[in-house]
């Protein structure tokens, strides 16, 4: 896999924080451009990367933006997402994120979230960099190679804040799932929040109000 496509919103007034943002399977980086400016962070960098294009297994191993294979929809399966991918479309995300700290802003600064199956890769990415973040958005997601958090967990971001947000008529990604992400943060010591809304799987004008005040406290303290 070479560098990653990214769309990309500049601040309206001086680069002082960048939030990286993954979009959910078959989608694109173009998913949540339209967001930003009702989120007003004018100090705020927003990238939005295009995931690889690849087969899923789930899907006819037909070929599509992801970040990672599902092999099976049975969430009680032991291999249902392809470790290898994760590991590969991680190590991009770790790029983009030392690209935004090579254009002066401090890691403490920058914020990784994520959407579903972005969303999933996001805190596996963010729970294990060796620089502490800003905070994490784990949005309608869930908690991937789990089994090898303990062990891979980077100390740098066992105090950073996440927020989740989950549909509680979520029928891709199962709110238990994104219950499971979110004890599993909390027994490491992260500072987490957890928003359920009367939605699917979905971003709705209630949780985007919350994002907005979230990050507005967390980047602009």
């Amino acid at each position: 896999m070479g560098d990653l496509e990214t769309v990309v919103v500049e601040p309206e007034m001086e680069h002082t924080s960048t939030v990286v943002w993954l979009h959910g399977l078959g989608a694109s980086g173009h998913d949540f451009e339209p967001v930003v400016p009702m989120l007003e962070c004018p100090n705020t960098r927003f990238v939005f990367p295009h995931a690889p294009i690849m087969g899923v297994t789930i899907n006819m191993g037909m070929e599509m933006p992801a970040w990672y294979d599902i092999k099976t929809l049975d969430w009680e399966a032991p291999d249902r997402e392809d470790e290898t991918s994760i590991r590969s479309s991680a190590e991009l995300i770790v790029e983009l994120l030392e690209q935004e700290h090579e254009r002066g802003i401090e890691y403490e600064n920058i914020v990784l979230a994520g959407f579903s199956q972005g969303g999933a890769l996001a805190l596996h990415v963010g729970a294990r960099f060796q620089k502490k973040l800003a905070g994490m958005m784990i949005l309608s997601a869930y908690q991937v190679l789990a089994e090898t958090y303990d062990e891979e967990a980077s100390d740098a971001n066992r105090e950073t804040p996440i927020l989740f947000g989950h549909g509680v008529y979520d029928d891709m990604v199962p709110v238990m799932m994104g219950r499971a992400a979110l004890e599993s943060m909390v027994d490491a010591g992260n500072p987490c929040e957890w928003n359920g809304y009367r939605m699917g799987h979905e971003v709705i004008m209630d949780e985007l109000i919350r994002i907005k005040e979230w990050l507005n406290d967390l980047l602009n303290d």
